[in-house]
């Protein structure tokens, strides 16, 4: 009989989201008639800007005639959507990024999950804990994790960073060497922020140890706070030891339509098992040209239309309006006495579960007396034990009936 990869063995239960759906069918199979509320998946609700969906339609009336249709596109992107992020999204902060460097994908998740492809099975990873769990699954399936243990409720051979309230959720420096770091800013799932200076500290110390930072800024778009940096290339000499992930999924309602990108600069080096020092970004083009045929030109003409002034002002307004939820729920959960984080530089609002209740068991709760679905901390690491995130993704009406519906609950 065929072998199956052993590493998938180590996986532990069901992805979380997966759990959460399987969850919410259950009670509504058995309570057909509650009204469910998700401030759970951070899956947005107030679709594409005008301005993506006439570049789209432009887009597809092209393909319908053979004398201006396209086919194959470059596996990279199309150099008229990678000029308008590097204008945009780099060169108006100052920062310095070829074309050669920038990567269109169809998810960050997918570039995070697969940038991993690339290092050695031996990589000693980092994660802050919680964490986006992709970041730890996609490196059990590959082999660097070892063995789960069920004391710690995590992998022996990942390197846990803890974010709590204890440490104003800013992780710290790893104790041992470790290969690759994944940080996440804004993060996800506690809407925090680093300083430019905590930043830099990390940048100084990838360089003084011969690691890499793989830097997902997805949620970027959403910062308020004038000093908060919105790409790690803001710090100086960022571009030799980091990674950056970017996506329209949030940004600009891309959820479904599925855009994003990743930058690899030329400055960023690693050896081969042999000494030999090689671009990162050679290796990542093999991968991406080898793995992936492009994304849709009618898609990067959407894309593109987010850089427009009319997208640019439809993205800000579409920001706005989830970051008014986020002052909603921030608000609303704090007039109960509750700790709560996040919310101001991203749409997510992270909350100490109140009466002693785990994750869980809060989740439970939520779902049974309020009919509300959020994302139990725990399921995104150990050190998400007794936290709960809730988004700002949802409308303005199930938004403040959630809050009303919270308010009423005896916590």
């Amino acid at each position: 009989m065929t072998q199956i990869n052993h590493n998938y063995t180590q996986l532990q239960g069901s992805y979380l989201f997966s759990e959460i759906a399987k969850r919410r069918t259950k009670f509504t199979q058995e309570n057909p008639n509650a009204q469910i509320i998700s401030l759970g998946i951070g899956d947005v609700t107030r679709g594409l800007p005008d301005a993506v969906i006439k570049a789209m339609h432009k887009a597809v009336d092209e393909l319908a005639n053979p004398e201006a249709f396209r086919g194959y596109g470059p596996e990279q992107g199309y150099d008229f959507l990678i000029q308008a992020i590097i204008e945009n999204d780099y060169k108006a902060r100052g920062i310095d990024i070829a074309t050669n460097e920038v990567f269109l994908s169809d998810g960050s998740k997918c570039d995070v999950g697969n940038i991993q492809e690339i290092f050695s099975q031996d990589a000693i990873v980092a994660v802050q804990d919680p964490v986006y769990p992709v970041y730890v699954d996609t490196n059990v399936m590959a082999g660097r994790s070892g063995p789960f243990n069920k004391e710690t409720n995590q992998y022996e051979n990942i390197v846990y960073l803890p974010c709590s309230a204890e440490n104003d959720f800013t992780p710290s420096l790893p104790e041992r060497k470790v290969d690759l770091i994944y940080l996440c800013y804004p993060n996800n799932p506690t809407g925090m922020t680093l300083s430019k200076e905590e930043l830099k500290r990390w940048v100084d110390y990838a360089k003084a140890n011969d690691c890499i930072i793989l830097y997902d800024s997805a949620y970027e778009a959403f910062i308020q706070e004038k000093d908060v940096p919105r790409s790690i290339y803001e710090i100086d000499r960022a571009k030799e030891v980091a990674i950056e992930f970017r996506s329209f999924s949030k940004t600009a309602g891309f959820t479904g339509v599925r855009c994003a990108y990743t930058v690899v600069p030329r400055e960023l080096k690693a050896k081969d098992a042999l000494g030999n020092t090689l671009l990162v970004n050679d290796l990542w083009n093999r991968r991406h040209t080898t793995k992936f045929n492009g994304v849709s030109y009618v898609t990067q003409r959407g894309a593109e239309a987010i850089y427009s002034p009319e997208g640019k002002a439809q993205i800000t307004s579409i920001i706005d309006y989830y970051m008014t939820n986020a002052g909603i729920i921030r608000d609303g959960l704090a007039s109960l006495g509750l700790e709560v984080f996040g919310g101001i530089n991203a749409p997510y609002i992270w909350l100490k579960t109140p009466s002693g209740l785990d994750s869980w068991a809060f989740f439970d709760k939520l779902l049974s007396e309020a009919h509300i679905v959020g994302t139990p901390g725990v399921g995104f690491g150990q050190s998400g034990q007794g936290y709960f995130r809730l988004t700002a993704f949802g409308s303005r009406e199930n938004t403040e009936k959630a809050v009303e519906r919270i308010t009423k609950l005896s916590l």
